[in-house]
């Protein structure tokens, strides 16, 4: 299983990112991917997840309203557009399975992180 992740960069407080991570690999019917953070001297948080089979979704309470997962099915990517960033969302940015974030069981695999920072 590969997990590319791209989209991370430098943005402005109250600015926009998207960020996508292209899956590769599965052997399973469905997948569940998303995405953690973790941000220097803190620990690795979940931010958002979806179930490619129903559409189920799970976003940290930090990030509810300002960001939105979405998944084409057809290129076996995810994208999570990042909307009113605050510089509390600086991390870097992991694609990965995220079965338990939904509740369900499953492996976990991880992409290599991308930097999002919040600046001005």
């Amino acid at each position: 299983v590969q997990l590319q992740a791209s989209g991370g960069g430098l943005v402005q407080p109250g600015g926009s990112l998207r960020l996508s991570c292209a899956a590769s690999g599965f052997t399973w019917d469905y997948y569940v991917i998303g995405w953690f953070r973790q941000a220097p001297g803190k620990q690795r948080e979940g931010v958002s997840c979806i179930s490619s089979s129903d559409g189920t979704t799970y976003y940290a309470d930090s990030v509810k309203g300002r960001f939105t997962i979405s998944i084409d099915n057809a290129k076996n990517t995810v994208y999570l557009q990042m909307n009113s960033l605050k510089p509390e969302d600086t991390a870097v940015y992991y694609c990965a399975t995220c079965w338990g974030l939904i509740g369900r069981l499953g492996p976990y695999y991880w992409g290599q992180g991308t930097q999002v920072t919040v600046s001005s």
